[in-house]
């Protein structure tokens, strides 16, 4: 009896085969991301703002709404560290319980914004035709707007001034960034061997879309998911400064600066929500920035 080679074999054969390049140059990059300063500095940050939000209810000395009404506008002192606000909410413990409301924010917003982004995007880059004619000029209209003025008419739209609708504004404002950026991969990988294999043996197009081409646009993905986690945090604490965010009184880093600023000459008011908001976005571009410089060959090679 004859022996007769598996076409899905075959195929196997191939996608190791292109795979198998990538996944070297993807354990090179983590050693060069591990060597690197400005990706190590960021990452500690990162990591001390994640342990603080995660921890924080067992250490903050008050609450995120406890208020000492006699001792409003107190200046840096042991008993209150970085001082009090004119309600006499603690600052040290409401910038603490502050990050855990901005980083979820911003992780919510940006792995909600990248699943839509990657879906449609990727849908438009693999079909191709109307379907990508229609996204495309979708994306057009959302790119039209600044970014903060389309989120301030969302919130506005939205009707109620809380986190939930600032969520959701910025959600809608960030997708499309994620749906042209893995349009543009889908299209380079759609081109490739391995995925003409996967067809010729029936695979259905969702599979080669989920199991073979994503996977294989990962490393943009992974940079411009990092910078924008800064973004995000930018632009929600720019919306509840300007009076579109959180409700009066919750502990987030804007609107804890949108509150001092009526009385600036406090300075621990603003000064200590300022840097916290300056060093979790500085620590996200740096590692956003070192990872870009890292993954792209031409940058690798100078």
């Amino acid at each position: 009896m004859l022996f007769v080679p598996s076409v899905r074999s075959y195929w196997w054969v191939l996608f190791r085969e292109d795979l198998g390049p990538r996944m070297k140059e993807l354990r090179y990059s983590l050693y060069l991301i591990r060597r690197s300063p400005l990706v190590v500095v960021g990452l500690i940050i990162i990591v001390g703002y994640v342990f603080i939000a995660l921890t924080v209810h067992m250490w903050a000395p008050y609450g995120p709404t406890e208020r000492i009404w006699t001792e409003t506008l107190a200046p840096p002192s042991p008993t209150h560290i970085w001082g009090t606000d004119q309600n006499g909410g603690d600052i040290f413990s409401m910038v603490m319980w502050a990050t855990r409301i901005d980083l979820r924010i911003a992780l919510l917003v940006v792995s909600v914004s990248l699943t839509i982004g990657a879906l449609i995007g990727a849908a438009a880059g693999y079909f191709g035709g109307a379907v990508d004619e229609i996204v495309m000029r979708i994306t057009d209209v959302f790119f039209a707007f600044p970014g903060l003025i389309l989120a301030m008419a969302i919130v506005a739209a939205l009707g109620e001034r809380n986190l939930d609708n600032i969520a959701i504004a910025l959600m809608v404002v960030w997708w499309p960034t994620y749906a042209r950026l893995i349009r543009g991969q889908v299209l380079i990988e759609r081109e490739r061997l391995y995925v003409e294999a996967a067809r010729s043996v029936g695979a259905s197009d969702f599979r080669i879309l989920v199991s073979h081409i994503l996977p294989n646009t990962i490393q943009p993905i992974i940079v411009q998911a990092t910078l924008d986690l800064g973004g995000v945090l930018l632009t929600a604490a720019g919306l509840s400064f300007i009076g579109f965010g959180a409700e009066a009184g919750t502990a987030e880093w804007g609107l804890m600066i949108a509150t001092g600023q009526t009385h600036f000459v406090f300075y621990w008011l603003v000064f200590y929500p300022g840097m916290a908001i300056l060093l979790c976005a500085l620590a996200f571009n740096l590692v956003g920035d070192g990872v870009r410089d890292i993954l792209d060959p031409k940058l690798r090679r100078r």
